[in-house]
């Protein structure tokens, strides 16, 4: 087999006199060219646990916001601040100097809902807010509008002074998927309510990391990390996602896949925080130094013997400056030659 380094030995002795310490370097006879052979540096293939953690830079905030639009008629006449929660029943903006209330759905409003007999999953969700919201109501089929829920909107109306109770328009409530917190506010006073108002976030705080999709490969959902947060302290927390869409840069950068984790505690609302992610792990396994590993000229790996044989090797992951080999005639204990 060929391969890429030859080394020969040379052997080194260090005595001690009178408490100070002298290296001895003891040649073989010098060949005929006059040229002094190499030191021969070994190691020996070890069993160990190969675990490759990296720290990555992410930010903490509350996720990705997501736009808020309002509909109807009117103009917006009052606009929240930035950091307001949003919950079910809040009043979140006015439009016509009118409340535009939370509901907590999947449906936009889309039509009036205004007597008995209509159906559909925005009626269903009426009745869903309306109960939250302590105006009960029991139907056999809660899709349908039957009196007591028109009766229970009526009351939750008048409760909150808004015009003509009992029925209830497009453009009185904005239905949001849970509860939040306004991150921006995009309109101004004097806009149509029919445009975007506001974008909205997660009341959660998470750390958003950028990976790139090979490391991101390995991460996992649960997966365990550290986050350094800005004044040196460690905290615990988790994989939560892992994005599916690979995000192209504008600037010529590499892409990237967004890895989202939450910490178990967060004093800040936002800022820039290192994530230590732990990406490789392998048990149990034969490693030796990278500087071991000797390329061939067919390809492929091979370690060397201190007498100069070679043995082929497979090679695994890398970590912390070692590499995983395996091959059926490596054994742990074995010497092999390494760089200095």
């Amino acid at each position: 087999m060929g391969r890429s380094r030859v080394v020969a030995p040379v052997v080194a002795a260090v005595l001690l006199v009178g408490g100070g310490a002298y290296a001895v370097v003891r040649h073989r006879p010098a060949p005929a060219s006059s040229e002094v052979e190499p030191v021969l540096a070994t190691t020996q293939i070890e069993r160990v646990d190969l675990t490759d953690a990296r720290l990555l830079p992410g930010t903490l905030g509350f996720g990705s916001a997501r736009t808020l639009k309002g509909a109807g008629d009117g103009v917006i006449t009052k606009l929240p601040a930035a950091g307001t929660s949003v919950t079910r029943g809040k009043k979140l903006f006015r439009v016509d100097d009118q409340p535009v209330v939370v509901f907590y759905g999947s449906t936009p409003m889309f039509r009036a809902i205004d007597k008995v007999g209509l159906t559909g999953s925005d009626v269903r969700q009426l009745r869903r807010n309306l109960n939250a919201l302590g105006y009960r109501t029991w139907a056999r089929d809660s899709s349908e509008v039957d009196q007591p829920l028109l009766d229970a909107l009526k009351r939750w109306q008048k409760h909150l002074d808004l015009p003509t109770p009992g029925v209830l328009r497009p453009g009185q409530v904005v239905v949001v998927d849970g509860p939040g917190r306004v991150d921006t506010v995009t309109a101004a006073l004097g806009d149509p309510a029919a445009e975007p108002v506001l974008t909205m976030t997660s009341t959660t705080k998470v750390v958003t990391v950028p990976m790139s999709p090979t490391e991101a490969g390995t991460v996992r959902t649960g997966t365990k990390v550290t986050v350094v947060m800005p004044d040196g302290k460690s905290v615990a927390g988790s994989v939560t996602a892992v994005s599916r869409t690979v995000s192209e840069s504008q600037d010529g950068a590499p892409p990237e896949v967004t890895v989202v984790v939450k910490p178990a505690k967060a004093d800040h609302d936002a800022a820039p925080v290192q994530v230590r992610l732990t990406t490789i792990t392998r048990r149990n396994v034969l490693a030796v130094p990278v500087g071991a590993l000797v390329a061939l000229r067919e390809g492929g790996y091979a370690l060397q013997r201190p007498d100069g044989s070679l043995v082929p090797a497979k090679i695994g992951v890398f970590a912390r400056g070692l590499v995983e080999v395996s091959g059926s005639a490596l054994t742990e204990g074995a010497t092999v030659v390494t760089t200095p």
